[in-house]
């Protein structure tokens, strides 16, 4: 299992981290605009911090459909964010969420740590970015989807394999690049250009993922699948589901764990910790 370095921080074998979700938009599907407020933002990073978030990912941009979001919106939205929680928290892990390498060099000279491309690579120059600012970077798979879009009936013939043989592939182009190698990390995007049954089985079949020696981030936190395996509950009501999910996650060898409720996570974690 490989070395895991950020910042000035490295999570070595067995070491988890707790990425918490900072979201400033106004049509979140989780929080539904409770932190687009500059001031609320600032607020929910600090509570993050509390209770024992590792990296704190902003983002600028609905993962969804919605309202277009150009660059120069998504730019405003998060960049004076990064400067003040660098400012607030020097030694913090800051993330930013997005798929153009725009953005990701505005945020970048910010004081970002990691770029966070959830949309699998549709812009090539954002692993340029990452290289020339030294920072790690996120390789995801969206499968067929473009980004915030839900292509529909979705199908693969091996979904795994799918994830695997993507995320890989962008890890190795960003070594390429110059990203740093023990920074980079990779992510099977659950519900990205997938559906509730690929996202199960990329949970199940994880430890193919973490096989491969790439660090892996999972973010399933409150999830569509999470709540369609457990009959249609609502956002407000996965959060178990979402706890036993990391769960599974860790024993097959998760490193990194994207979550709305960064003290619920750290707990949970720590115990698995303890029993592993």
């Amino acid at each position: 299992m490989s070395t895991l370095r950020l910042r000035h921080r490295t999570f070595g074998p067995g070491e988890y981290a707790v990425m918490a979700v900072v979201n400033r938009t106004p049509d979140s599907f989780y929080d539904k605009g409770r932190t687009y407020d500059f001031g609320a933002a600032v607020e929910a990073v600090d509570r993050a911090v509390e209770g024992g978030a590792d990296i704190v990912d902003i983002g600028g941009v609905k993962a969804g459909p919605g309202d277009e979001v150009d660059p120069g919106e998504e730019i405003r939205r998060v960049a004076g964010l990064v400067e003040a929680v660098r400012e607030r928290h020097p030694e913090l892990i800051i993330s930013v969420d997005t798929w153009r390498a725009e953005v990701g060099e505005v945020v970048a000279g910010a004081g970002a740590d990691l770029l966070n491309d959830t949309w699998g690579g549709p812009d090539p120059g954002l692993a340029e970015v990452a290289a020339r600012h030294g920072i790690g970077l996120v390789c995801a798979h969206a499968g067929p989807a473009a980004p915030r879009t839900r292509p529909h009936r979705v199908a693969y013939a091996d979904v795994v394999a799918d994830v695997v043989s993507h995320t890989v592939g962008l890890a190795r182009r960003a070594v390429a690049a110059g990203v740093p190698r023990e920074s980079i990390l990779i992510d099977p995007a659950h519900d990205f250009g997938k559906n509730t049954y690929h996202s199960l089985e990329v949970s199940r079949r994880l430890g193919e993922m973490t096989a491969t020696g790439w660090p892996v981030l999972v973010a399933v936190s409150n999830k569509d699948f999470v709540g369609e395996t457990l009959g249609g509950l609502p956002v407000e009501e996965r959060h178990a589901g979402t706890i036993a999910t990391l769960a599974v996650s860790a024993l097959l060898g998760a490193r990194v764990f994207r979550v709305h409720d960064a003290a619920s996570a750290r707990t949970a974690l720590a115990e698995i910790a303890r029993l592993v």
